[in-house]
């Protein structure tokens, strides 16, 4: 049971106050998880293989399907990944794209 000195938030959800520390809690369990094209769930320093051709906007290039990228870490979105490639700095991929290998 939640003390009485808990600061205590509005639940949207629910409609009702519940304490700040539920709330965290029940936010740190229902984490997304980070999915690539075919389900398999990816982890930071995965690494991916390019399930279709992508052209990369700015760099004026294009990575080619069956494209290996190495060593994903994940972003706070669960839909994209930041990759490195050895032509383009600072790449984000959408999940929808890669296959982890």
């Amino acid at each position: 049971m939640a003390g009485d000195d808990d600061e205590y938030v509005y639940d949207e959800a629910t409609g009702d106050w519940r304490p700040a520390s539920e709330l965290a809690a029940a936010a740190g369990a229902g984490a997304a998880e980070v999915r690539d094209a075919s389900g398999t769930v990816l982890k930071d320093g995965d690494s991916v293989t390019l399930i279709k051709d992508l052209k990369v906007k700015g760099a004026g290039q294009t990575l080619k399907q069956g494209t290996v990228i190495k060593s994903i870490k994940l972003t706070d979105n669960p839909e994209e990944i930041d990759c490195r490639h050895e032509a383009i700095k600072g790449l984000v991929l959408r999940t929808e794209f890669v296959r982890k290998r």
